[in-house]
């Protein structure tokens, strides 16, 4: 079983080296310092299970498994975070609360080996990214991958969102960019004093905005700094005209 360590602090990933030796079954392949290392890595070695630690400089470990089409299995090394423990145990994901025992490792390494039989890594990866995305930490910017790139996006960057079948493609000044998330989501998580569903496919920044048109019966069109057009349906525009006090 190939196996990747992807942790920022070496005090952690060599406490991991070490039970490891243990599990001659298990191969230590990669170790990463950070998210954008972990991504390489697991795109070239594609390994059986991962370590991977959450709080890490330049993008978190949460943000890293979103830019990953298939994922391998994780077991998640943090420090207290209430908020993503409990996500974890809401969807049966093994973690390791550091600093932890050899003990506390054995188990979690024999329940991902009897999951490994049963379950695949997306069935609890899915709803946990869900879930933890909806955290008040997530809610500052966006991560996309481009090109084999990754890009941090500020939200207040954002212009505004189309949905384009599975994905949303976020426009900003830089370009367009796609993220495997719906509009659904991005409603809950932004801010909606600043964030406005206008249509069922649209939302719009609205600090980007410079004037709304009238357009066809009951819709508008929201003019925005840049030029872009965002349609407005008629449920929209009452949406608009609150937050903008109008």
């Amino acid at each position: 079983m190939k196996i990747i360590i992807i942790d920022d602090e070496p005090l952690a990933r060599s406490i991991i080296k070490e039970y490891l030796q243990y599990h001659p079954d298990l191969e230590l392949i990669a170790e990463c310092n950070d998210g954008f290392e972990g991504v390489k890595a697991i795109q070239q070695i594609q390994p059986d299970l991962i370590f991977l630690d959450i709080q890490m400089p330049k993008i978190n470990g949460f943000e890293m498994l979103e830019l990953i089409e298939e994922p391998p299995a994780v077991i998640f090394t943090t420090a207290f975070d209430e908020y993503a423990i409990h996500a974890f145990e809401s969807h049966a994901v093994d973690y390791l609360l550091k600093p932890f025992s050899r003990d506390r490792f054995e188990k979690a390494v024999s329940k991902w080996k009897q999951m490994n039989k049963t379950i695949t890594p997306k069935d609890h990866l899915t709803p946990l990214l869900e879930s933890v995305s909806n955290s008040p930490a997530e809610h500052h910017r966006v991560v996309v991958k481009l090109a084999g790139k990754i890009r941090i996006i500020p939200i207040d960057d954002i212009h505004y969102l189309e949905a384009a079948d599975d994905y949303v493609k976020i426009h900003t000044k830089d370009g367009s960019f796609l993220k495997n998330k719906t509009m659904g989501h991005f409603e809950t998580v932004l801010n909606k004093n600043q964030f406005v569903r206008t249509h069922r496919s649209f939302m719009v920044n609205v600090t980007e905005i410079t004037r709304i048109d009238p357009y066809e019966k009951d819709n508008h069109l929201a003019i925005l700094k840049s030029g872009g057009r965002v349609p407005v349906s008629k449920t929209g525009y009452v949406k608009l005209k609150s937050v903008l006090g109008l």
